[in-house]
């Protein structure tokens, strides 16, 4: 099924527009196609205008992006045993950690998150001939290559449709350059909120709070009108009908000069006999505008996953939020909700390009340098302190060590296997001590036996 993209990988001619064709309405080269018929599936077209209407435009979901990206860069890549859970680095992690030079693996994830959250998709490529670095793709550049062994008409809608690998277009499928095809072992692909209409592509959290974000830029734009405009009620002047009209157009053009614009606001307005002026509208406080936009900025919060405690957004900046409890309780989730899923599935993603050193470990993050998760991890060490003392006090009381760990680690009591020796506050004065070979030992003397 790979055999598409490998072709594709072969030396080949210059491309011309009759070397490729159409099939089932997508572009194939002549010299790779078979008998089997790739599902294409495109990011969308929308991702330059989240970009600059949303991302580059609207001060709300750059305060959330910015904090999206900020956090789910403090995370460090390590490789993680799935059966004892310690973390440990190895060489193979320095393309991560210096992915291009002068590059950190901070600036990869944060492209990374702005990829995803832009277009729904990220993808990273490492090729083969290029080992020591990683490259990201735009992704409104980047096609992916879906096949399936069912009927080539079906393939996009086959239950067993595999990512075969991604087309990029190097300034998009309209520049006339030549795609590049990159395998599936040669791309990471990292989509944090999937599109449930496709099979590997994401969605934007943006696409949602789309209508949110529109009204919050409709909202600063009648905000900076106002204040263009005088910051004062609008007016109705009316003149009779005597007023000629060229004396009207000469009058309102002196009018504007004079009080249009934030720099004039607050001035007297004087009016000749005639003039009849009516207030209409509302001002700021009238219309109660900042409630009307923060109900908007927190929409938006909650559709990127950020409380706006944690944004810092003008809702969660006042009251009781900005309480210790309160803004602990934020933060945590926070890193629940939104900060661990998107660690977890990107280290995921890039685990396709940086494979696993043996077949129990998996690519994963310490908390523990992560300075957004401290005060989790002040919890962690007091749930730790008392799985500690209950371990303790479980063998102390006769239990096996390694039943009293299993038991409060899996927190299932009927793991606990008991020694069978007792504390001597347990056994009567005389008793038979057990020994650990299972006879009885002699009471001892002084202690109702003999001597």
């Amino acid at each position: 099924m790979v055999n598409l993209l490998r072709a594709a990988r072969q030396p080949r001619p210059a491309t011309r527009h009759d070397d490729w064709h159409l099939f089932q309405g997508n572009q194939y080269w002549n010299n790779v196609m078979t008998s089997w018929d790739p599902q294409h599936e495109g990011i969308g077209s929308d991702f330059a205008t989240l970009v600059n209407r949303a991302y580059k435009g609207n001060a709300i979901v750059a305060a959330c992006e910015l904090t999206r990206m900020a956090l789910v860069s403090e995370a460090r890549p390590r490789w993680r045993n799935r059966d004892r859970g310690n973390l440990y680095g190895t060489a193979d992690l320095g393309v991560l950690e210096r992915p291009w030079p002068g590059g950190t693996f901070r600036q990869l994830a944060s492209r990374m998150v702005l990829n995803a959250d832009m277009a729904g998709t990220a993808f990273v490529a490492r090729r083969a001939e290029r080992p020591d670095r990683l490259m990201l793709l735009r992704p409104d550049w980047v096609e992916m290559v879906l096949g399936s062994d069912m009927d080539p008409g079906e393939a996009g809608f086959a239950m067993d449709a595999d990512l075969l690998g991604v087309m990029y277009y190097p300034g998009g499928k309209g520049s006339g350059r030549e795609a590049v095809p990159l395998l599936a072992d040669e791309v990471a692909v990292w989509a944090p909120q999937p599109d449930p209409l496709a099979a590997y592509r994401g969605v934007s959290w943006m696409t949602a709070a789309g209508r949110e974000i529109d009204a919050d830029v409709a909202a600063s734009t009648h905000k900076l009108a106002f204040f263009e405009n005088g910051a004062t009620p609008q007016l109705i002047i009316s003149f009779g009908p005597e007023v000629k009209k060229a004396d009207f157009q000469d009058w309102v053009r002196k009018f504007e000069m004079r009080h249009t614009g934030a720099g004039n606001a607050y001035k007297t307005l004087a009016v000749g006999a005639g003039a009849e002026v009516t207030a209409i509208g509302k001002d700021l406080q009238q219309l109660d505008f900042k409630a009307t936009q923060g109900a908007g900025e927190t929409r938006i919060a909650a559709a990127s996953g950020v409380h706006p405690v944690v944004a810092a957004l003008s809702e969660g900046m006042a009251g009781s939020s900005l309480n210790a409890g309160n803004f602990r309780a934020a933060c945590r989730l926070v890193a629940d909700r939104t900060l661990r899923p998107l660690w977890g599935g990107l280290f995921a993603a890039l685990e396709t390009i940086v494979p696993a050193p043996d077949g129990r470990s998996e690519l994963w993050y310490a908390e523990k340098e992560i300075s957004f998760l401290q005060e989790d991890r002040k919890d962690a060490a007091e749930i730790q302190a008392s799985k500690a003392q209950t371990i303790a006090t479980l063998v102390r009381e006769g239990f096996t060590a390694d039943s009293a760990i299993a038991a409060v680690e899996g927190e299932d009591m009927g793991l606990l296997v008991h020694s069978g020796l007792l504390s001597v506050q347990l056994q009567p004065p005389g008793a038979a001590k057990p020994t650990i070979d299972g006879t009885t030992a002699q009471p001892a003397i002084g202690a109702g036996g003999t001597s």
